[in-house]
């Protein structure tokens, strides 16, 4: 049984519930004779991936909709072996190329290659070129920026690029200068009810005004974490949702617990001890950059505006370093002794005062 956020997903531009001036635009680009390479940029959850697909199903039809999952392997020129998820159809492939870390520029350049080098079935009915998407492009190491750029221009009439990103300021200039950058803004508190609304409806479930605007709240501008808390508490609840609290993932309970944690226990024991609640949280496939953003958000709180700058500057280098190694703990677990560190100097510094 699918979940709520992929049945109640938007598969045409007409059918989208907000930014409907963009869905516009961009039904007008597909069917304008050129199509430009492609860079979305939004916050999580403001509908990207769901224009990026509809886009899809504009160029190729019904046919983009039958895709299949593989592993794909490659080979650097050391010898190391990478193996990567897609998602793919006739007409395009998906894949996140920052899942194999500092390779990345051994992915991206094959994948383009090699969907460039195969012709449409019908090239009379069909778009010549072929559509490959790109998901985190703003984790993509320098190295394969710079490649995919110099790929992009090699292969631009037969291979399209769209990229999906959080923010264009990882992206470097010469790359995104080659794209028609496409910005999906989150969603307001009454689109992200109306949404709500019209799946709960759908589930012939009763949602009190109170509880629509608790859920979107909660949500903070993200639609698919709004639908999943929605039929969270739905499972939980049932059919008349109203007064009752709006439950929060575990991981996100954990998180804020974990933050507690550190601010009590700023000690080498401390440390240890949210080392392995971190190892629990990537173990259970929680995302780097979900984990310093959340850990971020939890730990701000606590701190007073003399040292809000050290805390937030900690945090970008430790993100920002995690990008360039293999290991995500290591990057967390030095923000964690960082926060530490600089929270620990100025409890002492405010006490002898």
């Amino acid at each position: 049984m699918a979940l709520w956020v992929d049945k109640y997903r938007p598969t045409d531009l007409s059918k989208l519930s907000y930014h409907k001036e963009l869905g516009e635009n961009l039904s007008g680009l597909v069917k304008a004779g050129s199509f430009p390479h492609l860079l979305f940029y939004g916050p999580d959850g403001a509908g990207k991936s769901t224009r990026i697909r509809c886009i899809l199903k504009e160029l190729y039809g019904s046919g983009v909709d039958n895709m299949t999952m593989n592993n794909r392997d490659f080979e650097t020129p050391s010898g190391k072996k990478l193996s990567i998820m897609t998602l793919s159809s006739l007409y395009h492939i998906e894949m996140t190329p920052s899942d194999v870390g500092i390779h990345d520029r051994v992915v991206v350049q094959e994948v383009i290659k090699s969907m460039a080098q195969v012709q449409q079935i019908d090239s009379d009915t069909q778009k010549p070129f072929k559509v490959v998407v790109l998901q985190e492009a703003d984790a993509l190491t320098r190295d394969a920026q710079h490649a995919l750029r110099r790929t992009m221009e090699k292969y631009a009439g037969t291979c399209k690029i769209i990229m999906c990103a959080n923010s264009i300021s990882k992206i470097i200039e010469p790359l995104w200068s080659r794209c028609m950058l496409i910005r999906v803004a989150a969603p307001s508190i009454a689109e992200l009810k109306s949404c709500l609304q019209t799946a709960a409806r759908a589930e012939n479930v009763n949602v009190s005004e109170r509880f629509l605007e608790a859920v979107a709240n909660k949500a903070n501008g993200n639609l698919r974490r709004a639908m999943l808390l929605l039929e969270a508490a739905s499972s939980q609840y049932g059919t008349k949702l109203d007064t009752q609290k709006v439950i929060e993932p575990d991981w996100q309970v954990y998180l804020k617990e974990t933050a507690g944690i550190i601010i009590k226990n700023c000690s080498g024991e401390g440390l240890l001890k949210v080392r392995q609640r971190i190892y629990e949280l990537l173990t259970r496939c929680i995302p780097r950059s979900v984990i310093f953003e959340e850990l971020l958000d939890a730990l701000l709180p606590y701190c007073d505006a003399a040292i809000r700058s050290q805390v937030i500057d900690a945090a970008a280098r430790f993100e920002h370093t995690a990008t360039l190694g293999s290991k995500d703990i290591y990057h967390i677990d030095g923000f964690v002794a960082t926060f530490m560190h600089i929270y620990k100097s100025r409890a002492i510094a405010a006490g002898g005062h």
